[in-house]
């Protein structure tokens, strides 16, 4: 099944860590990053990375452990990520 992604925004990333209370640590380890200054070059610099889905999914799972695959999709798309799941078979946009 493809998988259409947008990576949530910089702004998005900050906001999320904001509303978690986290340190840059605590989201560091939270994407499975090794530390802080890994964590800031997906939040800022003049070139941001993205964020890959499968961080982004991790975290979300991390974070709510009896989520079904459908939720932690969900908590994707609520920090600011486009995800659209295309069914094999069917014309993709």
């Amino acid at each position: 099944m493809p998988i259409h992604y947008t990576p949530p925004t910089p702004e998005n990333l900050r906001a999320l860590k904001s509303e978690l209370g986290y340190t840059g640590d605590q989201m560091a380890s939270l994407f499975g990053l090794a530390g802080n200054n890994q964590w800031r070059k997906y939040t800022g610099g003049q070139e941001p990375r993205p964020m890959s889905l499968p961080m982004l999914f991790l975290a979300g799972a991390l974070l709510n452990r009896t989520a079904t695959v459908d939720r932690v999709f969900d908590w994707c798309r609520s920090v600011g990520a486009t995800i659209d799941l295309v069914p094999d078979g069917e014309p993709q946009p």
